[in-house]
């Protein structure tokens, strides 16, 4: 039986199934609670927790754009990001996975799906910029359709689906962009001083953790794609930005 230890090849799917588990049940939990006063204080907590869980579910479908979900087994990586895009939004992960190629043969340039329009480098322009590469009409009248068939078909109140399904999916947005493609690409003043293009942040692991699944340590994934984000920590050197 395969080893689920440090150096196992199959710990990457374990941790994959832990996270797209933990989505799906903590979804579940809250579109089916009912909201009275004794969840109160609990509704932002969950929904923080809701929204970081999405940011961990398009992670693991990024891992598997590089084959790091399960090294060597490229169908079974094929299908964790086909499922956890899916999840996510209705993506299409052959998509992804073309834009995704583009943005690291031409890192923060004209021809990066991920980069600005060359004018609008703020974040909030830059990020609307960013979404309208992503989003695509059938996708949002499908979201739409799914919304109606959990609210009007299976009964889910209104306000559990815009604060437990709509508020932390597009929030995750904004902090994938921020921590994975703002923090990290932005045009340092002195100029990029390397080929990726790309910056890293000096956060503690616990940080880089909560804000973007280690994303954040962007370089070094640039360097080594292949690496899985529970181990872009090991490869990370403090001051390296």
């Amino acid at each position: 039986m395969a080893s689920l230890d440090g150096s196992g090849k199959w710990r990457g799917l374990f941790i994959a199934a832990l996270i797209y588990l933990g989505w799906l049940g903590h979804l579940i939990f809250w579109l089916s609670a009912e909201l009275d006063r004794s969840l109160l204080p609990w509704i932002a907590p969950a929904l923080l927790v809701q929204t970081w869980l999405y940011v961990g579910l398009f992670i693991t479908a990024h891992d598997a754009m590089h084959g790091a979900v399960v090294p060597g087994r490229e169908g079974l990586n094929r299908r964790v990001g086909q499922a956890a895009v899916f999840s996510y939004a209705l993506f299409s992960f052959k998509k992804l996975l073309q834009r995704h190629g583009l943005h690291h043969s031409f890192p923060a340039s004209e021809k990066d799906p991920d980069f600005h329009d060359g004018v609008h480098t703020g974040p909030l322009r830059w990020y609307l910029h960013f979404m309208l590469h992503y989003l695509t009409i059938p996708q949002l009248v499908g979201m739409a359709l799914l919304f109606n068939l959990l609210q009007h078909g299976a009964g889910v109140p209104l306000a559990n689906l815009l604060l437990f399904w709509v508020a932390p999916a597009l929030l995750s947005t904004f902090q994938l962009f921020y921590f994975g493609t703002y923090l990290p690409h932005r045009r340092p003043q002195e100029g990029y001083d390397n080929m990726h293009r790309a910056l890293s942040s000096d956060y503690p692991v616990w940080l880089s953790l909560l804000t973007c699944f280690h994303f954040g340590y962007h370089l070094e994934h640039h360097v080594q794609p292949t690496v899985p984000w529970w181990r872009l920590p090991r490869i990370h050197l403090p001051g390296e930005r």
